[in-house]
């Protein structure tokens, strides 16, 4: 039994004990934070008996395998680098860390440890995606020369999820004091792991990002100056190019990622806006060898339905207990991390960068 504690008891956090109590070979045997009423609140609902107001206490006295990181991205860096310092497997929230540079310390603190570390880019959950990128990977689709890849929400829009203007856990995305890096950091950072894990690294990026003052300014201690909006041109290493852009005006859509990716021999896309309830087929084209059609005249995409795959929770868990290949890891985080910082000096700039 793989004995997991959770540090940070806020919204996600509850995905996190849900999911982890789901798996048979794992238990969530403890909890902290810093605010005794949302830790009790959170223990009673799960049935967590352990309860810690300092991650410092948690693993001075708990008996846990794994920690799992669901504090604010401000965070992440230094509660999951004591976490290994400890000798525990890590599981932490994306992004990463706030910057590339705290991003390469948490990678650094590994080096020697045998020590399952994760982060959740929850989107890997689809099994049509993990099949889209095998695709990919084996060369079907030819040399991939473009890719369009979007992710679409609309909370500033529709009141789908609640009020933003009256919730705190909306509100502090907004606000860059609160630590928020805005639609970039909050979404940009699953389409980008989403859109390169198949084609490979980015080259170079030149990105536009951008505040809409016409939702207000200020809401009580926030001040709404995070992106809202963000569009980016890219080039691959493979010398493909492509956009990768993520909104939350989106209205329409509620959570949508899409993902499109061509090469010179044939095409893959996928799209939905849950992966484990939508995420379970993709669309393949060949319209040069027409392989799945007798017709030669009409275009046309085949439907690929999948199987349904591990989610990261349960990959996690499996890399422990069977000491097996596991991903994302922390390096991929890192990775992305960077383009997410890239992107801010190229917005900065209004140039080309390079990675």
């Amino acid at each position: 039994m793989i004995k997991i504690g959770i540090v940070g008891t806020g919204g996600i956090a509850e995905l996190h004990a849900k999911e982890f109590q789901k798996i048979p070979d794992s238990s969530v045997i403890s909890a902290c934070d810093v605010s005794k009423e949302r830790l009790n609140f959170f223990c009673d609902k799960f049935d967590i008996k352990e309860r810690y107001n300092s991650v410092e206490e948690l693993l001075q006295k708990s008996d846990v395998d794994a920690i799992t990181n669901t504090t604010p991205d401000a965070f992440h860096k230094d509660i999951s680098i004591k976490a290994i310092e400890n000798n525990k497997h890590i599981f932490c929230e994306k992004p990463l860390a706030e910057n590339y540079e705290d991003a390469l310390e948490m990678c650094a603190a590994l080096k020697g440890k045998e020590l399952v570390n994760m982060v959740n880019f929850s989107y890997r959950n689809s099994s049509g995606y993990q099949e889209l990128v095998k695709i990919v990977k084996s060369g079907k689709i030819g040399n991939v020369v473009h890719l369009d890849a979007n992710y679409y929400q609309s909370w500033l829009t529709s009141k789908y999820w609640g009020d933003w203007k009256e919730e705190e856990k909306w509100l502090w995305r907004l606000s860059t004091k609160h630590g928020s890096k805005g639609t970039l950091g909050d979404i940009g950072v699953h389409i980008f792991d989403f859109a390169s894990f198949p084609v490979g690294g980015i080259k170079k990026i030149n990105a536009n990002l951008k505040t809409f003052k016409s939702k207000g300014e200020k809401i009580g201690e926030y001040v709404l100056d995070a992106n809202d909006t963000f569009i980016s041109m890219v080039e691959f290493d493979n010398g493909a190019i492509g956009t990768i852009s993520a909104t939350r005006f989106a209205t329409g859509y509620s959570n949508r990622l899409e993902l499109r990716i061509f090469g010179d021999k044939g095409a893959v896309k996928i799209e939905f806006d849950d992966p484990i309830r939508e995420g379970s087929k993709l669309l393949f084209t060949d319209d040069i060898n027409r392989e799945f059609s007798d017709r030669k005249d009409k275009l046309e995409w085949k439907k690929i339905e999948t199987s349904t795959t591990l989610n990261n929770f349960e990959r996690f868990i499996s890399s422990i207990k069977n000491k097996t290949p596991y991903e994302p890891d922390f390096a991929r985080g890192a990775e992305i991390q960077k383009i997410l910082d890239k992107c801010i000096e190229s917005d900065e700039k209004k140039s080309w960068v390079n990675l």
